[in-house]
């Protein structure tokens, strides 16, 4: 007799205890290790104490009779796996198609021949045997694949602190600015009713909008004043390299790093760079980051201007300046941002520079 066979654990559930005493006889005769239960009650609260590897049922019981006691260990999620033998009298189809309804697996006809109880018994038994090794084998793997996403997570998220480091070093924006557009785009997200998935990966993602100024010179970065035309030719080109330089990998924060690095210059109308991408043709992260960048680049002081207020920086976004007009941005976008005003400048004055 193998170990499994020993170890399996049976639940018997008749009112009339001339018959339990039957069935615990010829299971543990087998090897079995089998429990009693003396009405559907005391059957659930048994199983739902601790889960048998099989119940032995007896249909015609006073008060809770067997169908509905097979209904509820199948409803709860600790029992519904156990298999059920109906032991039963009852011969007729329409009794074994309402236990089959019920949840029952098998049945077995009183009287009880012992070798028809011990074939059954022995091949649901296998059968549950399996089904707990699938069941735990997905759950390993499960537990398996979400370590590797936190891994995988984490390394993205490391990757993108370095870059983001990396670009801040030949750039003048700030620790606090990279911080600022991480939740203006996230908050902007959320405004837009998207996900909660999306909503991380762009705060993540949106740090890197500029890492393509890495390949720009630093005397054309370091300039204090306006740029020749050729120098701001030469600007304009951080947007493709930022997006050529984070392209090419499956990680979901690289993707959208790429998307919004390429797009977050390009505006609504078409007249933006560097490809003067049109309406959805702009990926949304880059729709979304560019309101953010816009409104972070007036509220801060650059070598060519003071910093605006809050109320200014939000004027000239809403109404325009002929620099900037809300023909520049995505319609739905520049909706969710004046319901998102109050936020932004909240979050400015969470993480000003030098703060």
């Amino acid at each position: 007799m193998n170990e499994a066979k020993k170890l399996a654990r049976i639940l018997v559930v008749d009112d009339e205890e001339r018959n339990r005493r039957l069935l615990v006889a010829m299971l543990e005769a087998e090897g079995y290790s089998a429990s009693e239960a003396a009405d559907g009650m005391q059957a659930l609260e048994l199983a739902r104490q601790s889960p048998p590897d099989l119940i032995l049922l007896d249909i015609m019981m006073p008060g809770m009779d067997g169908y509905e006691v097979a209904r509820q260990l199948k409803a709860a999620e600790a029992t519904c796996s156990v298999p059920v033998v109906m032991v039963t009298a009852l011969d007729d189809r329409e009794s074994r198609l309402r236990g089959l309804e019920a949840g029952a697996e098998e049945f077995v006809s009183k009287p009880v021949d012992r070798n028809e109880l011990r074939v059954r018994v022995r091949n649901l038994l296998r059968l549950k045997e399996f089904s707990d090794f699938l069941a735990n084998h997905n759950r390993i793997l499960e537990t398996q694949v979400n370590e590797r996403t936190r891994q995988l997570t984490a390394s993205y998220r490391e990757t993108i602190t370095t870059m983001t480091r990396a670009a801040s070093y030949k750039d003048e924006e700030t620790g606090a600015h990279v911080a600022r557009v991480s939740f203006y785009s996230a908050e902007l997200a959320q405004a837009l009713g998207m996900g909660a998935a999306f909503c991380d990966v762009i705060h993540y993602a949106s740090p890197m909008h500029d890492v393509g100024k890495i390949a720009i010179s630093d005397a054309i970065l370091g300039k204090p004043g306006q740029f020749e035309p050729h120098e701001w030719e030469i600007m304009k080109t951080h947007a493709a390299l930022g997006a050529k330089m984070l392209g090419g990998t499956d990680s979901p924060y690289l993707v959208m790093g790429a998307e919004i690095a390429g797009g977050h210059h390009e505006r609504w109308d078409g007249g933006g760079y560097p490809l003067g991408l049109r309406g959805e043709a702009i990926p949304l992260p880059a729709r979304i980051m560019q309101i953010c960048d816009v409104y972070d680049a007036l509220r801060s002081r650059r070598p060519y201007k003071e910093a605006f207020s809050h109320e200014r920086s939000t004027e000239i976004i809403i109404t325009g300046d002929g620099r900037t007009e809300p023909s520049h941005f995505d319609p739905a976008v520049f909706e969710a941002f004046q319901r998102s005003t109050a936020r932004f400048c909240d979050i400015f004055e969470a993480h000003r520079d030098g703060g």
